[in-house]
């Protein structure tokens, strides 16, 4: 395995500027993210390394008006975002200057299948059959073979060598010439240097008759190579079948309704927020959605994990993916398809693996430097060989051996190889990432933060006092509440719906964060929501309070349930010595409750969104590093702030779009299982580090003072990446058996059912 080593770009921020024709394809190919930005996927077929990302990512941040890059190695993809006000930027361009072919992203790319793994298992069959052949012949001149015998011997060897270099070594030539020839350089320039010197120094040694050849170095150098090489390909494949299962979730169009009753079939890309679409039995939701007429089951087992399916009527929130089971349902689209949960879900998969965490921004600064002084330090090896002995064939070949023996593979897959396991093994406990760097942040904390309702309980209130509510104040109530996705907006609906309660519509409906609801019926203003927020007054009790032009017209309770695995939680937190503590906006009761059941002995009851936020900034003023767990629209704030965050995947878009990762079950256990992955993960990085910093001090002393041979550099430098792609697949087993379900299951089963 290899780390590209960027040298400075050659692109400028007046490189490339816009013509109409490409222009115009990159604005149409991209979306927008907000606040007048846009952003553009590209497919960069040939990158292969940490050190292709770098260069990638140093040569289009300079390029006008782009704000943003980031490059994922296993889908072989970039994301780009830049300012709309100005001219599209010349990515495409950029790239070729900077030695990769690029083309704008094409969805339908992740179902097709990649020829790379068998190319690399074919040069891997040769190299190994090469390997073990010349191995063989090798023995017998160890073993004391002479003259014409082992003349004969060494030209056997180099005519097996040969073709075997030259077909299984074309991953590391063909790289090496493209960097080469763009005026670059990156680690698979020394690489194929020491091939080729490994081999023309034997040719030079069997044509002359000395006693040893290295035709074994040059072909166990690219096996070995080449084993760590196909190692780290078969992982980050893992990782994008993974991404593939879920986009495979997503049909390829619905049928839409027209105003005239009519049917339509439209792809996916085409339909937009409003369009009423009929999803059919055995049919999976196409878009996040809004059922409008019909009642049917719906397995929600990719939002939630929970395998028993849920029964939706009228009004119902379905999310793009989710499983249609038993009757038809006409739904009105909320969102576009790149908008969905589904879209969401994984753009946050893709991004897990390519955040820039403090260890991996160490390692691309030291490969920066790697390759100049891996050529330096052959260079002068071989100078004062020349000084001390003046043995030409001698200096050369123990320059040979440290050019070999000292390329930095091991030190390339440290932090990545690391990555790309913890994101797969979070992924398979169905636990997305919205950043590589998060894993790294949520290692570190020492106190969590909890939001109670829809995080330490499962959001899924009841009205408790539904029998002593007037009929005509649940209307209202009903009416006004159907304009929110709060938990307790959701119930009054829901206990509206069974008792046959009609929704008064309201003219004007206003939503305030933390408080309650606003809007203006029959000409008079209704408020519901907290008591100080309703009537003015502040009250002890929980209770949502429905108003009429200041006038209490209904005090609404409910129930609800802690959330499974929330006790667990707590308990494993504790022994790690971990802090906690319950900050709320619900009435002082219902949260002191909640607190006892679990054991939290600091809470904070009756908190607005302001308040969660200061109580995030009062404790990481004190130092510590704050885990915020909430799921809310009034929770958004304290989770940007937060230095780590995390929310359930049924939490408010706004919440969703805040926290760093997203848990899709009702457990909390994914709440521990992402931070003792992450504990892990940074453990086996810095052990990486050790290995490959502490191979390089031990291995390069020994070569430069003429130990070991280029057969002995090529084995030590190959088996050093091996042990380091090995150390980080460690990490697949390291959270335990059956804490959650896996992911990959219930995508195989959601596959087979749809």
């Amino acid at each position: 395995m290899t780390c590209c080593t960027p040298a400075t770009p050659l692109v400028t921020a007046d490189a490339f500027r816009p013509s109409a024709p490409w222009a115009e394809e990159l604005r149409l190919a991209s979306r927008r993210v907000g606040d007048g930005i846009l952003q553009t996927e590209i497919s960069v077929p040939s990158i292969h390394c940490g050190g292709c990302i770098n260069k990638i990512e140093r040569g289009l941040t300079k390029l006008d008006g782009v704000q943003y890059v980031r490059v994922n190695l296993s889908s072989k993809r970039l994301v780009l975002r830049w300012s709309e006000l100005g001219p599209p930027p010349d990515a495409i361009g950029a790239l070729k200057q900077l030695g990769f072919n690029g083309h704008l992203f094409d969805p339908t790319e992740a179902a097709k299948p990649r020829g790379d793994l068998p190319r690399l298992i074919r040069a891997l069959a040769v190299a190994a059959f090469a390997s073990m052949n010349i191995m063989s012949l090798s023995v017998s001149v160890w073993a004391g073979a002479e003259g014409s015998t082992r003349d004969i011997l060494h030209w056997i060897c180099a005519a097996i060598a040969l073709p075997a270099l030259l077909y299984s070594g074309r991953v590391f030539y063909e790289s090496a010439w493209r960097s080469l020839w763009h005026g670059q350089t990156n680690m698979d320039v020394p690489i194929s240097i020491g091939i080729a010197a490994a081999f023309s120094l034997s040719v030079y040694d069997s044509y002359h008759g000395y006693d040893h050849a290295y035709f074994d170095a040059a072909t166990s150098l690219v096996f070995f190579l080449l084993i760590g090489r196909t190692l780290d390909y078969v992982m980050r494949e893992r990782a994008r079948t993974a991404v593939k299962g879920l986009a495979q979730l997503s049909p390829r169009g619905a049928m839409t309704i027209k105003a005239d009753g009519e049917f339509e079939y439209l792809p996916l890309k085409e339909i937009r927020p409003g369009t009423r679409l009929l999803i059919t039995a055995g049919e999976r939701v196409p878009v996040d959605c809004a059922v409008d007429i019909g009642i049917s089951d719906v397995d929600f087992s990719l939002v939630t994990g929970e395998s028993a399916p849920r029964k939706v009527e009228s009004g119902a929130v379905l999310q793009a993916g989710t499983l249609n089971i038993t009757g038809s349902l006409t739904v009105v689209a909320a969102a576009t398809a790149e908008e969905s949960f589904l879209a969401e879900m994984i753009r946050l998969m893709e991004a897990a693996e390519s955040g820039k965490s403090v260890y991996r921004r160490i390692a691309d600064r030291a490969s920066v430097l790697y390759a100049p002084a891996v050529h330096m330090t052959s260079l002068l090896s071989f100078l004062g060989w020349m000084v001390i002995q003046g043995d030409v064939h001698q200096a050369a070949t123990i320059a040979i051996a440290v050019l070999i023996i000292t390329c930095p593979c091991a030190l390339g897959l440290a932090v990545p190889m690391v990555q790309v396991v913890a994101a797969c093994r979070l992924f398979e406990n169905r636990i997305m990432v919205r950043d590589g760097s998060a894993m790294e942040r949520l290692n570190e904390i020492n106190t969590v933060i909890f939001d109670k309702t829809g995080t330490l309980t499962l959001g899924e209130l009841q009205v408790a006092n539904i029998d002593f509510i007037d009929p005509d104040a649940l209307s209202v109530a009903a009416g006004l509440a159907s304009h929110s996705r709060h938990p307790n907006a959701r119930a009054i609906c829901a206990a509206a719906s069974v008792h046959g309660a009609t929704f008064h519509r309201f003219d004007e409906v206003k939503e305030y964060p933390g408080l309650g609801l606003e809007g203006i019926y029959q000409g008079k203003k209704y408020r519901m929501g907290r008591s100080l927020f309703a009537c003015g007054t502040e009250s002890n009790s929980s209770d949502t309070v429905l108003t009429c032009e200041g006038r209490q017209v209904a005090a609404i309770s409910f129930s609800d349930k802690v959330r499974p695995g929330a006790k667990a939680l707590v308990d494993k937190l504790r022994s790690a010595g971990i802090s906690m503590e319950i900050v709320s906006g619900d009435g002082i009761s219902a949260v002191r409750k909640v607190a006892d059941e679990l054991g939290i002995t600091y809470y904070t009851a009756g908190v607005l969104p302001g308040g969660k936020l200061d109580r995030v900034k009062q404790l990481c003023n004190q130092g510590r590093k704050v885990l915020m767990v909430g799921d809310g629209l009034n929770d958004a704030p304290a989770l940007m702030a937060a230095h780590v965050s995390m929310a359930p995947a049924n939490a408010a878009d706004v919440g969703r779009n805040n926290a760093d990762f997203v848990f899709l079950q009702d457990s909390l256990d994914a709440v521990f299982l992402a931070y003792r992955i992450s504990r892990d993960s940074g453990k086996l990085i810095r052990q990486n580090f050790v290995i490959a910093i502490g191979y390089n001090v031990l291995a390069l002393p020994v070569a430069i003072l003429g130990y070991a041979t280029p057969f002995v550099a090529a084995l030590a430098m190959s088996l050093s990446s091996i042990v380091v792609v090995a150390n980080a697949m460690r990490l697949k087993g390291a959270a335990g058996k059956g804490e959650t379900k896996p992911f990959g299951r219930k995508l195989q089963l959601g596959r087979m059912a749809g």
